[in-house]
């Protein structure tokens, strides 16, 4: 009873907080109620603190064919994202610059129903970081890397619940593509076999910022030419993705930009973490950035 009127009090607050929801997603799983989101947000950063004390003085775990079955999973989960969400918004004419909530009819509700896939795929997308504490790659779990997950599973339960539809669909479309080529990057490279032929591994992160400046323009374009989609989402989504860039390019100047000194060069060793003129740091975050050495 307590559990249930606490759910009542926080889910009757987001409604004061961002007004009446999209009825057409009440009943989906996970949706009319905030807390699950919640409990598994708040489950996912307890399992990267006690986990890091958990596995502290024991050997890291190898779990390759865990990888392997866990990245094609994602790949092919974000190719039928990538599918649906085209041929949907194809078939209801979705105006590239700017798409109401309403006026596509069924197939508003057929992008939403991808949509919903999209949010239950970045609570999957957990098992990044569990798998960097078990194979012990703590300096993988960085800030940005925590950061982005936890809150694209929480920004995403809202997204469902008021803006299931419209110009919401433009973002996972780009991020699921990106998903297929990194997550199909990832499981190829568990193969030894596979690892000299995954030269593209190096444009990927270079295609994920290219996503976040063309997710910024096209949300910015909606409130430009208004068509009717909220336009304090507009402004929050316009914000959040700039975060994501100012703490990439803050990555990237502290990685690339630094002019090593000659003993620096000199004691540098020649491995593979700065192959291809990218070091690994440059891959600790799914979502964005790719893990250099997830597949060893």
């Amino acid at each position: 009873e307590h559990l249930r009127a606490f759910d009542q009090e926080v889910n009757a607050f987001v409604d004061y907080m961002f007004g009446p929801r999209d009825t057409r997603v009440r009943g989906w799983f996970l949706l009319d109620s905030y807390l699950p989101t919640f409990f598994l947000t708040g489950a996912y950063l307890l399992c990267i603190w006690l986990g890091n004390k958990f596995m502290k003085d024991r050997p890291p775990f190898s779990l390759r064919p865990h990888l392997i079955v866990y990245n094609f999973g994602i790949t092919l989960l974000s190719l039928y994202m990538l599918i649906e969400l085209i041929l949907a918004t194809w078939e209801g004419g979705y105006n590239l610059q700017c798409q109401n909530l309403h006026s596509a009819g069924e197939a508003d509700i057929r992008v939403a129903k991808v949509l919903w896939w999209y949010y239950f795929s970045k609570v999957i997308e957990f098992m990044d970081t569990i798998f960097f504490v078990l194979r012990k790659k703590n300096s993988q779990i960085t800030f940005l890397h925590v950061y982005h997950h936890a809150t694209m599973f929480n920004i995403w339960w809202c997204v469902l619940n008021w803006i299931p539809c419209g110009q919401s669909f433009f973002g996972p479309t780009l991020n699921s593509f990106i998903h297929v080529l990194m997550y199909s990057y990832y499981g190829l490279s568990v193969i030894p076999s596979m690892r000299k032929y995954l030269w593209w591994k190096k444009y990927l992160t270079q295609a994920q910022l290219i996503q976040f400046l063309l997710t910024i323009v096209h949300t910015l374009s909606a409130a430009v030419k208004p068509c009717g989609f909220p336009f304090g989402c507009l402004m929050f989504q316009s914000s959040y993705m700039a975060t994501l860039v100012i703490l990439f390019i803050n990555f990237y100047i502290k990685t690339y930009q630094k002019v090593p000194s000659r003993t620096a060069i000199k004691e540098m060793p020649v491995t593979t973490e700065i192959k291809n003129g990218f070091h690994k740091d440059c891959f600790a975050t799914a979502n964005g950035f790719l893990n250099n050495k997830k597949a060893q």
